[in-house]
């Protein structure tokens, strides 16, 4: 049996451990998945009392996903472009290594016949999850992202830092409250917790009037997944985007996370069904 779990806060809203379960249990493993409520205070306590019982990985999430990175004994390359974590193996001798999984999923949810070569990307957010979708539209081939945050000056460090990863592409930042035309963007991406369950649910992290400057072709991406269908995407159906939620991006990167953990590849479809049925 695999005994694994989650760390972050706050962790009300997580569904990681219905679709971890389901995934694990689609390729005949059994699973212990605990919830653990982890506020930035607590990590190194968390940490001693998962090395100490015998677990053999984890996911992270907000606002663990940069400082986990301090106690990891290696990492893979997408953690490293990153800078962040969101899945950690446990070897044999109590060391943690390090993936971010959160790229492979946010690229995957993107479908196959969208080309975003030499386009235009917005990223709402400088978050964590920002850096993870810098990193997959750099891999789509994007020439330009520009970040709309509602602090400019707590963003230089994350902006400053893709920067130097990705010299080929243009990064600008500014203020969301004074959103700039959005006729050259060819995805919005949200970026930030704005409009999940418990958090904001009934807002959305553009105001109305932002729609209307949009390029009818974008696609609008939102990585909440928590509802399924957030106000964003609503309002951006009803205008005739096309879009992305966020429930695809979690299971895929939940898809990525076991075969890190088993070296098997779980059935999505049965995992996303899990995921649906509950919320």
């Amino acid at each position: 049996m695999y005994k694994l779990g989650i760390i972050g806060h706050p962790l009300g809203h997580s569904i990681s451990a219905t679709i971890q379960k389901a995934g694990l249990n689609s390729i005949g493993e059994e699973v212990q998945y605990d919830v653990m409520e982890t506020p930035p205070e607590d990590l190194i306590d968390r940490i001693k009392y998962i090395k100490t019982n015998g677990y053999h990985g984890f996911n992270v999430t907000i606002p663990l996903k940069v400082p986990m990175s301090l106690f990891l004994t290696d990492i893979d390359d997408y953690a490293n472009i990153a800078g962040c974590v969101n899945t950690v193996k446990i070897g044999e001798n109590k060391e943690f290594y390090g993936y971010n999984t959160d790229i492979y999923g946010f690229k995957k949810a993107i479908p196959n016949d969208i080309d975003l070569n030499g386009k235009t990307a917005s990223i709402l957010g400088t978050g964590g999850a920002a850096r993870a979708a810098v990193v997959g539209l750099a891999e789509k081939g994007v020439k330009k992202i520009d970040f709309y945050t509602r602090n400019i000056i707590n963003s230089h460090e994350a902006v400053n830092y893709v920067r130097a990863k990705f010299p080929k592409i243009e990064f600008n930042v500014y203020q969301i409250q004074n959103m700039r035309s959005l006729s050259d963007t060819s995805i919005v991406v949200n970026a930030t917790p704005i409009g999940m369950k418990g958090y904001m649910a009934d807002k959305m992290p553009l105001e109305y009037r932002d729609f209307d400057g949009l390029n009818p072709s974008a696609l609008v991406y939102d990585i909440v997944y928590n509802p399924s269908k957030t106000i964003f995407l609503k309002e951006a159906e009803k205008r005739g985007f096309k879009t992305i939620g966020g429930l695809d991006m979690l299971i895929y990167q939940a898809e990525r996370a076991i075969e890190i953990w088993t070296g098997k590849t779980p059935d999505t479809k049965l995992m996303k069904i899990a995921a649906l049925e509950i919320l």
